[in-house]
């Protein structure tokens, strides 16, 4: 009998610090306080392991979107935020991470009950990124500046010009489901860092966290306004944040088909923009290889988090040499990878985040089934109480022209294609309208840099993937997004430059 249809998918019992959280009243944070909304309508919170409605969150309205940029551009304003000697902005911020750290446990448990990923997962990954992101932006509140520059068409000596930096204003941030706690201190610590203010809207579907760093916000001594979390849906609340006429600067994590939507809105009152959109990231593994040692990093590049990453390697190009025995040693990593109820502690995979995303991602396998790939492993959906459960699954016998191979699934699937040769492989990894990332593997560090130099995409991996780091920029290239996060390129997105001239 096939292991994966053996597992027990049943939630475990939630501990009682979850349980009380969320008992709490659906509320919105707005000027260090919880407020009531304007008309009192929810949205129902899903735990993904069982599908079992348990809880609710605001579904903002207008006036609560426009009351949150009011407490926001009021706090920008008035320079209660800014004014703050950058020491006593950059201790307030890492007051914040040693909050998240202190309250690690039950943040990754809320993670795991609200998105479904495993809270072992949350434990490793989410939690110390949330964290360093803090830490690693807060040392930059007192270190950014300006040039002195001399002028060029005019006598050394009778113009003096210089330049500084600025914070950007207000920002309305919107962040996904896919990594939620870990996307809000992204998002917020670069912008309170330049000395911004901000509103932030967690996805939909996972708001629980960003909710709880709420109270960690007002705990660490952020003056009032600064940043502000509202819950609400894309479509109403989100779109009401972008077009709103005191918002200065959009940052959105999402699809490239609503990042479009932002970036058109945004041109009306030319606010900036930074867009971190969506991905098809090649694989590609050369001859050369120890295939025993790379497989599973390949199948770790596309299951890890059930799939649901931007960078995801989801279309992996293995030599011909190599080709039977990577995806052999992929398919070794079934059981490993065998989702699990997220609060399940032998778990590495859960379930996916909604029936929606459920529903996505086996449309798209029964579609590449019908156009005529073949499954090497997965393609099923296992049989659970109500949970969003997708194996993990290789699809081969691919051509360029199918829908799995060209869109993003944004699933636990990878459609694994044979090359022969460097210049073949870069024309086929660069056939997409995505530009975010990519991965080689190899021994051969020559081999290594041609091809990094041919792949269009912002970040290129080599002999792993999806590491990524808080002080080296992320960003994509084509209709993988606008700007960079991370870094200090992150930094610049939330600041404004100012030229000064003046005549002696």
């Amino acid at each position: 009998m096939n292991e994966m249809t053996t597992i027990d998918r049943t939630q475990r019992e939630y501990s009682q610090a979850a349980k009380d959280f969320l008992a709490r009243k659906p509320q919105l944070f707005i000027n260090n306080e919880w407020v009531d909304s304007s008309h009192g309508q929810t949205i129902d919170v899903e735990d993904p392991s069982n599908g079992k409605v348990i809880g609710q969150i605001v579904d903002a309205s207008d006036k609560d979107v426009d009351r949150a940029v009011a407490a926001a551009r009021a706090a920008f304003d008035d320079n209660r935020w800014y004014g703050l000697a950058p020491m006593e902005r950059e201790r307030i911020i890492l007051r914040i991470a040693d909050l998240v750290e202190q309250n690690a446990d039950l943040l990754a448990e809320l993670e795991a009950i609200d998105n479904g990923k495993p809270k072992g997962m949350a434990m490793v990954a989410d939690i110390p990124g949330a964290i360093s992101h803090l830490r690693f932006m807060a040392g930059w509140a007192g270190k950014t500046g300006g040039q002195t520059l001399h002028p060029y068409t005019r006598p050394t000596g009778s113009i003096f010009g210089y330049t500084s930096k600025e914070p950007v204003g207000v920002c309305a941030q919107i962040v996904p489901w896919n990594f939620p706690l870990l996307m809000a201190c992204l998002k917020i610590a670069p912008a309170i860092a330049a000395g911004c203010t901000t509103v932030l809207k967690p996805a939909e579907q996972t708001s629980l966290t960003t909710l709880k760093l709420a109270d960690l916000i007002a705990e660490a001594g952020v003056p009032a306004g600064v940043v502000n979390i509202i819950t609400g849906n894309g479509h109403t609340a989100g779109d009401r944040m972008v077009k709103h006429p005191d918002v200065d600067k959009i940052a959105f994590t999402g699809s490239t088909e609503i990042g479009k939507i932002i970036n058109k809105n945004a041109t009306d009152t030319m606010k900036r923009v930074t867009l971190e959109l969506g991905g098809k990231s090649p694989v590609v593994v050369m001859p050369d290889v120890n295939v025993e040692e790379v497989a599973p990093g390949v199948a770790s590049g596309i299951f890890f988090n059930s799939g649901q990453v931007c960078v995801a390697g989801s279309r992996l190009y293995a030599h011909r040499d190599v080709f039977d025995d990577v995806l052999e040693g992929m398919s070794k990593t079934a059981s490993f990878w065998a989702p699990r109820a997220s609060l399940d502690p032998e778990g590495h995979m859960g379930p996916l985040v909604s029936k929606e995303q459920h529903d996505r991602v086996m449309g798209y396998i029964e579609a590449g089934k019908r156009d005529g790939a073949s499954v090497v492993m997965g393609g099923d959906a296992p049989t659970s109480d109500g949970g969003y459960y997708v194996s993990p699954t290789i699809l081969a016998d691919v051509n360029p022209q199918m829908s799995v191979v060209r869109e993003e699934i944004f699933g636990p699937v990878v459609v694994a294609q044979r090359f022969d040769d460097l210049d073949e492989v870069a024309k086929s990894a660069n056939d997409t309208c995505f530009g975010l990332a990519a991965g080689i593997w190899t021994r051969d560090v020559a081999a290594m840099h041609k091809l990094a130099a041919k792949l269009k995409a912002g970040t290129v991996w080599g002999n792993c993937h999806a590491m990524i780091d808080v002080a080296l920029p992320f960003g994509g290239f084509k209709e993988s997004g606008l700007g960079r996060e991370q870094g200090l390129h992150g930094l610049d997105a939330y600041q404004e430059t100012k030229t000064v001239i003046i005549q002696l």
